[in-house]
């Protein structure tokens, strides 16, 4: 699960390296020769044209290519569109590729493997290392809500007087979906993870692997459960690390995520307090009471910036919670943090939003994309793809769709247990929930159908204390499995294990190059190396 920014703000805080990259043209993938070019056997037998992504800045050995799946698996012949991929060749004895995806939903595959590849480096001993943007995502027919998504977004309470007239609130999600429907064209209503892990054994087969062989991180797990689930005969070597629900309604995955970030808020505080120039004091309950006490001033009186936008109090819980997925970020937290409270100046927390990158607001035109088919260029990628497509897929995933009604008679109640969950986390997790109002019923696939498997043993990471898939989880994913799954139990920090903890790193490739599994239960303590 991903914390996202409000969709509002993507106008000026999109990721620059992610558009700069998936502004190269992609070669595209060639049919088998003599096969029918409009029947559904064109998407089984492709086999993609790799080049080399020449931008500044990425690594001269990433390459990029293109793969075409079905738009609507149950009608092949109504036509495709392209998905983006990248991958860096392996450099030893390769045994076939191994597929990534970095979650989300809605975080596109190829700008994190081309800034954040190095950490798979040594999988190239053994595998092509590849990963894609999703439908919806990225280059691949990019979803968006246009501008009804970034005036109303993910921050849908705002700075909570909505909660005085639901029904207006529930009127203008009404409208925020309609735009999403209006400005994302047909992919929109196939743009789920069952969708897409029938896209995951479409590109297998373009790579020419007999198995699937995935290391999924956060979102990525559910995917892979997924795909594991639709084809079991198709399972290679797999791995979910930061593993997420399979069965939690989204309403309770919101307070499960604001109570992690929560908790994370607080280890974070009891650190920075220990230093002087902490910007919130050295007393940690004066500290925490003033974290509070930000956001809420900011949700009154944001503040303006350089963007276009100006920087709410929402925006800062979402920095925060980037900014807490990892020790490692904490110092950059606190300085950023520093500059805002001591100086005004929001430009640190929100580069830290967004990766550290920005992209100067500019001007969409606003209409659908002309067709679902091509990748899109790098100017007509939507601002607010990371979030309308966050929305989406999530939507698309569950199956619960309470009435307006039963939202108007619960919203106060939800309000208070969001609330008492995270005082700074609760109002955004809550309207990331009220966000499928208007949308269609999501697929019952997951909850009834992906259990019980019989595959290959896959392995599943989940790290003690991961601020947005709770360990739990883990535990539940694997007991809902069944036999096929062997559980690591990651006794550190930090949302996912792998960038982390040595151990974990050792123990997932040890697994996924020659095949090693660590026994069921078994646990990886901060600073084992993993010997």
């Amino acid at each position: 699960m991903l914390a996202m920014l409000s969709t509002r703000r993507h106008r000026a805080l999109a990721t620059g390296a992610a558009l700069t990259l998936l502004g190269t043209g992609l070669p595209t993938a060639a049919a088998a020769a003599g096969e029918d070019s409009t029947g559904p056997d064109r998407f089984h037998d492709q086999k993609i044209s790799w080049s080399a992504c020449a931008l500044d800045g990425v690594p001269d050995d990433l390459q990029c290519g293109k793969v075409t799946v079905p738009l609507d698996y149950a009608h092949p012949e109504a036509g495709g569109l392209d998905l983006a991929l990248a991958r860096y060749r392996a450099t030893g004895d390769r045994k076939g590729s191994v597929l990534l995806n970095f979650g989300g939903p809605g975080g596109a595959g190829v700008p994190g493997l081309a800034y954040g590849g190095k950490d798979f480096m040594e999988l190239t001993d053994g595998y092509d290392v590849v990963s894609f943007d999703p439908r919806g995502v990225g280059r691949s027919s990019p979803v968006s809500c246009g501008d009804a998504g970034e005036d109303e977004g993910l921050d849908a309470l705002g700075d909570g007087s909505a909660l005085d007239d639901p029904r207006a609130l529930l009127a203008k999600l009404k409208e925020t979906a309609a735009s999403c429907v209006r400005h994302s064209g047909p992919v929109l209503t196939h743009i789920g993870t069952v969708d897409a892990a029938q896209d995951l054994d479409v590109i297998r087969q373009a790579l020419g692997d007999e198995k699937l062989n995935y290391l999924g991180f956060s979102y990525g797990t559910r995917l892979g459960a997924v795909y594991a689930a639709r084809f079991p005969d198709k399972v290679g070597r797999v791995v979910l690390d930061g593993v997420d629900t399979l069965t939690e309604p989204l309403t309770e995955q919101g307070l499960a995520g604001a109570r992690g970030q929560q908790v994370a808020l607080e280890d974070f505080v009891d650190w920075c307090v220990k230093d002087i120039a902490c910007p919130f004091g050295t007393d940690a309950r004066t500290a925490r009471e003033e974290v509070v006490r930000t956001v809420r001033s900011l949700d009154e009186d944001p503040l303006p910036t350089d963007f276009g936008a100006d920087f709410t109090g929402q925006d800062l819980a979402t920095a925060l919670g980037q900014g807490l997925y990892s020790k490692e970020l904490w110092p950059s937290l606190e300085r950023a943090l520093a500059r805002l409270v001591e100086d005004g100046d929001p430009s640190g927390v929100m580069a830290f939003a967004t990766g550290g990158l920005t992209l100067p607001a500019r001007t969409r035109s606003g209409e659908p994309p002309p067709s679902p088919s091509p990748l899109v260029d790098a100017e007509d990628v939507p601002l607010d793809n990371l979030a309308a497509a966050y929305m989406a897929i999530n939507c698309a995933d569950d199956p619960d769709r309470p009435t307006a009604g039963r939202i108007t008679a619960d919203l106060q109640r939800l309000r208070a247990e969001y609330d008492k969950a995270s005082p700074v986390f609760g109002r955004h997790r809550l309207s990331e929930v009220l966000l499928c109002y208007g949308r269609p019923r999501g697929t019952d696939f997951i909850r009834e159908k992906v259990k019980d498997l019989d595959t290959p043993k896959m392995l599943l990471v989940g790290t003690r204390g991961d601020p947005a898939t709770p360990y739990r989880w883990t535990v539940e994913t694997g007991e809902r499995l069944g036999d096929s799954a062997v559980v690591l139990d990651n006794r550190g920090e930090g949302h996912t294990g792998y960038g982390s903890s040595k151990c974990v790193h050792r123990k997932v490739d040890d697994f996924l190059l020659y095949g090693s599994l660590p026994r069921s239960g078994s646990s990886c303590l901060p600073g084992e190396d993993g010997d």
